[in-house]
């Protein structure tokens, strides 16, 4: 019944065609050889965000950069902020607390590895060097976060086209270990690249205050317009057979119709929305922490949250995030105190200073691995943002038949 409300639901807003032909999952032998199936040894196999973790993706801070003042920055960011950018647009992100970010995600990998999940790294690059395509130039940002621009579903690897000029390179950091990947059997997928020219951006959007954010958001109006696809990989998030997708400023109609057309038909994509000022990527917002359980965010709610509690699914609102006021949360909001990684059903990778929200998920019997990242939540993210899970010990399901 909830697909069904939910198909209903999205054609209103965007008219669905009948899914691509599906590609035959192939695995190179060499150069001289036909291809063979892909073999059941397969490292990457992900289908939900909660079955055993087995495998991971860890971001880099290194040499990460401010990006330039351009208007999907100015869309995604708040206007206490629009100072700092202006000024540091192209160049390093603070080095004292850059070094610190970089630290802390090194003893998060060195946590995960303890609680037996291999972690990959993406490779280091230089993100200040100037680009120009045929429509823009400008200086890249980072590898920080997989989660924004990988996408696994089944032995499959998306790879997103983003919105943002500066991380329209950000691939490069990640090509060697998809490319590993992919010699193991991986399917891989690039989503198309947007041009990234003016017409994708409402260079006149009118944004000076909360305000106008939250009219704009109600009225379905974002920075990015219907030009070309685009979406970052973090606007969706996985259920097994269905996957919930956001219109964001980073993700518009028609980058969820290339991704409901590209995983039909084994796969269901629903759109879902909130009522949020500034929405960016849905995982601070929704997050699906086991199966018919998410946390939903009390300042942003979903608005169509009945739908879920009519499919018999526990809706959780987590707790007021404790991170002080003062603290540079330049990419993000505070709620990433609910950006969390699942290592399994009982297990949570979670914030060593988000009290209150540890003693929610003890209340539910789900033990917490307490790390601090408070300096890498600066660059705008959390746990979930900075990981992008490879490989879980589960099998296909639909969670809502």
């Amino acid at each position: 019944k909830l697909g069904r409300v939910f198909t209903g639901w999205v054609q209103q807003s965007f008219q669905s065609t009948q899914a691509a032909t599906a590609s035959q999952n192939t695995c190179a032998a060499d150069d001289n050889k036909a291809t063979s199936p892909v073999p059941k040894d397969c490292p990457v196999c992900s289908y939900n965000e909660w079955d055993p973790l087995e495998e991971v993706i860890v971001g880099r801070a290194e040499n990460a950069c401010v990006p330039p003042f351009s208007v999907e920055v100015k869309a995604n960011t708040y206007e206490k902020y629009w100072g700092f950018y202006q000024k540091f647009g192209g160049q390093s992100f603070p080095k004292d607390h850059l070094k610190k970010a970089i630290a802390e995600i090194e003893e998060m990998c060195n946590i995960l590895k303890r609680e037996g999940v291999l972690v990959k790294r993406p490779d280091p690059i230089d993100w200040s060097v100037k680009y120009k395509t045929p429509d823009f130039e400008s200086t890249g940002m980072y590898a920080a976060m997989p989660r924004d621009i990988l996408l696994v579903v089944g032995n499959e690897i998306i790879e997103a086209p983003m919105a943002w000029r500066a991380r329209f390179f950000e691939y490069r950091a990640y090509r060697q270990i998809i490319k590993d990947y992919f010699n193991c059997g991986a399917k891989w997928t690039t989503a198309p690249k947007p041009t990234m020219a003016d017409e994708l951006y409402d260079q006149d959007y009118p944004i000076r205050s909360v305000e106008d954010r939250h009219k704009l958001a109600a009225q379905g109006k974002f920075v990015t317009t219907e030009f070309e696809p685009c979406f970052d990989a973090a606007d969706f998030i996985r259920a097994g057979r269905d996957i919930f997708a956001q219109r964001s400023q980073v993700t518009n109609y028609m980058g969820i119709e290339w991704m409901r057309r590209h995983l039909a038909p084994d796969y269901r994509v629903h759109i879902i929305s909130f009522k949020d000022p500034n929405p960016m990527h849905i995982d601070a917002t929704f997050n699906i922490i086991g199966p018919g359980l998410v946390l939903s965010n009390p300042d942003r709610p979903c608005h169509q949250i009945e739908l879920f509690k009519k499919a018999g699914w526990t809706v959780v609102r987590p707790p007021v995030p404790l991170i002080p006021d003062d603290h540079p949360l330049w990419m993000s909001s505070k709620w990433l105190s609910m950006n969390v990684l699942m290592l399994d059903e009982k297990r949570v990778m979670v914030d060593a200073n988000e009290t209150s929200i540890q003693k929610m998920f003890e209340n539910l019997g789900i033990s917490t691995i307490k790390v601090n990242i408070r300096h890498a939540n600066s660059l705008g993210g959390g746990f979930h943002c900075w990981t992008c899970d490879i490989r879980r010990r589960g099998t296909l399901q639909s969670y809502f038949d």
